[in-house]
């Protein structure tokens, strides 16, 4: 067994935290990533309702969750905040602004509380609203993300607090999990590992597309947030699945704005699943995820990997 920093905090049995993808992370996903020991978590978005959160969380049934929050969206729907303390979760992930006026409550109804950081600058306004567990989130990661590879960001994080650091971003393999432990991360968190999941929200095609799918084949653009008209800070953009419309439209976005037709191709491409057109998000570890299984198998096989990976490293200092 693989104890950590982390596991000892949530009585975790391995050290992967599921990845609170929006649209993807519901309360079946959560369960299953939590059933293999991990920290499932629910990734809500602008497009929740506070009855969507309190449904998905219910799901989850007895095992230990985490719900994953941004906090640009909390600004205009704090009732999105509210859902998410009243289900009692063991973990909450603000992340994508300031953390600080969520901490204190989060903290007053006994949560735990972590954020995603993908600069320095980040991570020392994380810790200095007194945030429980920081995410160091590489560029490699699918979704919304920065513009920092994981490895040298892990390193500069690490050096600034004895808090738990989490590696987020192209980790896809038991090795991968291993190497990031060694280099002192407490655990992992894995989102694009678990796209082709059966648990999922997504949708089957959507799964399909995963499997067949190469880490060549990833944009990191904001031409599908500016056509849909979502309200990301630019500073983070998705990396998602090359398509039609992002080479397209990619490096173009500012004339989006007034291109109608444009930005109709993504909002029926969403409604109608079609993947010439539609934002199909993940990270550049996407060529590893083949099959489709349960989140339960992925993150059993994942630690597996990552123990015997871990069991032959005294072997280089032979």
């Amino acid at each position: 067994m693989i104890r950590t920093a982390l596991t000892r905090r949530f009585d975790l049995a391995t050290p992967v935290i599921g990845a609170p993808m929006a649209g993807v992370a519901g309360g079946a996903l959560a369960a299953a990533v939590s059933r293999a020991g991990g920290l499932g978590m629910i990734g809500v978005s602008g497009a929740h309702t506070a009855d969507v959160v309190s449904e998905q969380c219910a799901l989850v049934g007895n095992a230990p969750f985490g719900v994953g929050l941004m906090i640009w969206v909390l600004e205009s729907k704090p009732e999105l905040f509210e859902a998410t303390v009243a289900a009692a979760p063991s973990l909450v992930s603000v992340s994508f602004g300031d953390p600080a006026p969520y901490v204190g409550p989060l903290h007053d109804a006994g949560i735990a509380v972590c954020a995603q950081v993908n600069t320095v600058a980040d991570a020392r306004r994380a810790l200095d609203a007194g945030v429980d567990v920081l995410v160091a989130q590489g560029t490699e990661a699918g979704g919304h993300t920065g513009q920092r590879s994981m490895l040298p960001l892990l390193q500069e994080v690490l050096a600034l607090t004895d808090r738990p650091v989490i590696a987020a971003g192209g980790i896809a393999t038991g090795r991968a999990m291993a190497a990031a432990l060694v280099a002192g991360a407490a655990g992992v968190w894995i989102g694009t590992a678990l796209l082709s999941c059966t648990e999922g929200l997504n949708k089957p095609a959507a799964r399909a597309r995963i499997r067949t799918a190469t880490g060549d084949e990833t944009v990191l653009t904001r031409a599908f947030d500016v056509a849909e008209g979502i309200a990301w800070p630019s500073r983070w953009p998705g990396r998602a699945l090359v398509n039609d419309f992002s080479r397209e439209r990619h490096g173009r976005e500012e004339a989006l704005v007034d291109d109608a037709v444009a930005r109709q191709r993504v909002v029926e491409g969403r409604r109608g699943g079609d993947p010439a057109n539609a934002p199909l998000y993940a990270g550049e570890a996407v060529g590893l995820v083949t099959t489709e299984r349960s989140a339960t198998d992925v993150v059993r096989e994942l630690t597996a990997d990552a123990e015997k990976a871990l069991r032959a490293m005294p072997k280089l200092l032979g």
